[in-house]
């Protein structure tokens, strides 16, 4: 019998993430996919990822609804709890032998405590790296629940083994979403700019000319900032009068800030051309920050595809610290002048050489590879 591999989707880049890894899942003799499909993936406004999944020749075993209306912290509070008691239940039908667990947000978290409660061995990727907001947190706990680790480079590795892991459970694979971006033409072409028009808000940008990309999310525990931040931002788009795509934050408790900024930014007659988008494919989204002459914001895309594609990147507050960058990443804080200066300085600098730090193309398989052996007792002994 072929061994049941869970993989849970909740945020458009999990399937970036994913897809070479469920891909390798299904062509592996001994093993079979079971996918779940949840959070705002299931809304409507993020570029028809159900469909785009199932016409990739995905089967969506479940469907995973738990998010709270708000984008508050007590809305984030009450959507881990749904998520957990859904995702219980869904263990319970599907069975699985292990459950993946992706990164470091806060339903990762409640996905890997339902998997713990059920006694299903758990894998965990993206372990080990160091970064701000509560997603730091998340992170470490995660890896004290799971059974099999992923990380995706050597420093991310060592300290799982320093926080007590065992160095054969440890695999280093990389980031498996560069496995998409290998080889393929990122040219900004007619499908990108359609999805864009249909799907977008606000002025038309060419996207033949030079453009600037906008990702920023909320920092959880910055929640009563957010708005000035946001609003630094907006302010250096009006300064570099570069046109600019803003691609809408995730649906972290503060995002509903970024509306007032962005309002004011569009409505202003000294910006330039904005158009808003709440969510791509990830190869259309590798194909817009590929051809940007620099992405601004706090995006992990901007620390971890972006050094692959060498794109140049500005990288705006806490929400990376301490995550290891490539050198195509520069650092600012929630500074308007600050962001012009160093976007400035990007575009003057241009394309940066591809760096491998997290990764060469080749996960997939490795991690396919590696659910494929033996599995680790489900009674993890904690060493340190």
């Amino acid at each position: 019998m072929s061994r049941r591999i869970c993989i849970v989707l909740t945020t458009r880049g999990n399937y970036g993430k994913m897809k070479s890894t469920m891909a390798a899942i299904q062509r592996h003799p001994d093993l079979s996919l079971q996918l779940v499909v949840g959070g705002i993936l299931l809304g409507q406004d993020y570029d028809s990822f159900v469909e785009v999944i199932e016409w990739d020749g995905f089967t969506i075993d479940r469907t995973l609804d738990y998010i709270a209306a708000g984008q508050t912290l007590d809305s984030v509070v009450e959507s881990a709890g749904r998520c957990t008691i859904a995702f219980g239940r869904i263990l319970t039908e599907l069975d699985p032998d292990v459950v993946m667990v992706i990164a470091d947000r806060y339903e990762c978290l409640s996905i890997a405590q339902a998997a713990m409660c059920r006694n299903t061995v758990i894998a965990h990727l993206e372990g080990g790296e160091v970064s701000g907001s509560i997603d730091e947190r998340i992170r470490h706990a995660i890896t004290k629940l799971a059974h099999i680790h992923f990380p995706a480079n050597r420093d991310a590795a060592d300290r799982l083994i320093r926080l007590g892991e065992i160095a054969d459970t440890v695999h280093v694979v990389g980031t498996p979403s560069l496995d998409q971006l290998a080889g393929l033409d990122l040219a900004a072409g007619d499908d990108l700019d359609r999805c864009l028009t249909d799907n977008g808000n606000g002025a038309a940008v060419d996207l033949t000319a030079e453009y600037l990309v906008v990702s920023q999310h909320p920092v959880v525990t910055e929640y009563d900032d957010a708005r000035r931040q946001f609003t630094h931002t907006a302010d250096a788009v009006v300064e570099l009068n570069i046109p600019t795509i803003w691609v809408l934050p995730n649906d972290d408790a503060g995002a509903q800030s970024v509306a007032g900024p962005l309002s004011a930014l569009q409505s202003n007659g000294d910006a330039p051309p904005v158009r808003t988008i709440s969510g791509l494919n990830f190869v259309r989204y590798a194909a817009l920050i590929k051809n940007a002459v620099c992405l601004v914001g706090n995006t992990s895309s901007g620390i971890r595809e972006s050094a692959f594609l060498g794109v140049p990147v500005v990288n705006i507050g806490n929400r990376q610290r301490g995550r290891q960058q490539g050198g195509n990443v520069v650092n600012v804080g929630h500074d308007t002048d600050e962001i012009v200066a160093a976007t400035r300085r990007q575009i003057a600098h241009g394309v940066y050489p591809s760096d491998t730090v997290y990764g060469d193309g080749r996960a997939g398989e490795q991690i396919a590879a590696c659910l494929a052996a033996p599995l680790p007792p489900v009674d993890k002994t904690l060493a340190y």
